[in-house]
């Protein structure tokens, strides 16, 4: 079965990259179709990998691709994925599921999320100007159509979580099939030698992720947190963290090597996740290294997280809420055995043999 991949853009380096990562292993000579491509911003993981990009594959619009949302949908559509596949699977929160394929060739789509900017505009809230977002308003329309449309393309479709399965049939009108995203027991499991002396945050910084919720919630508390990530708000945060003078707040660019974050998740008495989360991969990596997560009561964090055994849920997104549930964490105490036993449902494994099971390999 010849056999290529499609995914939104390669333009940093995130959950939904690692599950195009696990989909390469699987399907060792699948080229992967992508409209954008950052070698530096990805650490050349895909290097030798990617066949084809878009017309907007240019240096300025890999470092801000937001502002052109509305021309991904063409960019997608302009996209031909070459003769000769039998199977192509696309990996997408947007786009990725609407390039052009011949009308024979069979159509899998692992989806992380609905584009979230067309039905969810809060999420375009602190990554572009309030200007840009009066005009991007003018054509959520078009691009809600055009999701829609592009939801319908697929064969198959796969949910990255029940939340997501949830949204694709509230959008799209269509069942799914929930496959989690995969994680690496192997690399990530408890280090049980490890002293847990501070809490913990990581991820792509984003607003819609409450970085900033966080931020504020520690320097109230005082106890020593350690944020790793990149992305948009880093500047924001650092400044931020700076003028509140928060010395018991350490913030650490996005760590490429696994075993160092590994050991970042495994040194930590809790994992702090107060967003809402298609999934939530660095939850159930922090869960996978015994390390329990005390999250917001909402989207995949549900799914990961079960009060008590392996975390602490809190149910109102504001820093009273926060600080209180990392009180009531003070109460419990977990054995990092059995928490990281709960993440088994999540493991590599587990997301090959269900793909390959879907696939009929």
């Amino acid at each position: 079965m010849k056999v290529a991949l499609t995914h939104d853009y390669l333009n940093q380096y995130g959950g939904a990259e690692r599950v195009l990562e696990t989909l390469m292993e699987i399907f060792p000579d699948a080229p992967v179709y992508t409209l954008l491509y950052d070698r530096q911003k990805t650490f050349g993981r895909f290097d030798g990998r990617v066949k084809k990009t878009s017309f907007l594959d240019l240096d300025f619009v890999r470092k801000n691709h937001r502002l052109f949302i509305p021309l991904m949908p063409l960019a997608a559509q302009m996209m031909l994925v070459d003769d000769g596949y039998d199977l192509i699977i696309s990996s997408s929160a947007g786009y990725a599921k609407g390039i052009s394929l011949k009308s024979n060739v069979k159509h899998i789509s692992y989806c992380h999320t609905p584009l979230r900017y067309a039905w969810e505009e809060e999420y375009l809230t602190g990554v572009i100007s309030n200007f840009q977002l009066s005009i991007f308003k003018s054509i959520l329309n078009y691009l809600r159509n055009w999701d829609f449309r592009a939801g319908q393309k697929p064969d198959i479709l796969i949910a990255n979580s029940r939340f997501i399965a949830d949204k694709i049939k509230k959008y799209y009108g269509r069942d799914s099939t929930v496959i989690y995203p995969p994680v690496d027991l192997k690399v990530f499991n408890p280090e049980l030698t490890n002293p847990k002396s501070y809490f913990m945050a990581a991820g792509r910084l984003m607003h819609y992720k409450r970085f900033d919720l966080i931020v504020k919630s520690f320097n109230a508390l005082r106890l020593p947190l350690k944020i790793v990530g990149s992305g948009p708000e880093f500047e924001r945060l650092e400044s931020r963290i700076k003028n509140l003078k928060s010395r018991n707040i350490e913030i650490i660019p996005f760590i490429k090597n696994t075993n160092e974050l590994r050991e970042l998740y495994c040194g930590a008495k809790a994992f702090i996740f107060p967003q809402v989360e298609d999934f939530g991969l660095v939850a159930a990596e922090a869960i996978a290294c015994g390390t329990p997560v005390i999250a917001y009561n909402a989207g995949g964090a549900k799914e990961i997280v079960a009060h008590g055994e392996n975390g602490i849920l809190f149910n109102e997104q504001t820093e009273n809420s926060l600080k209180n549930a990392v009180q009531e964490f003070s109460k419990y105490k977990f054995d990092p055995v059995k928490v990281a036993a709960s993440a088994k449902k999540f493991s590599k494994e587990e997301f090959i043999r269900k793909i390959k099971t879907l696939v009929k390999l």
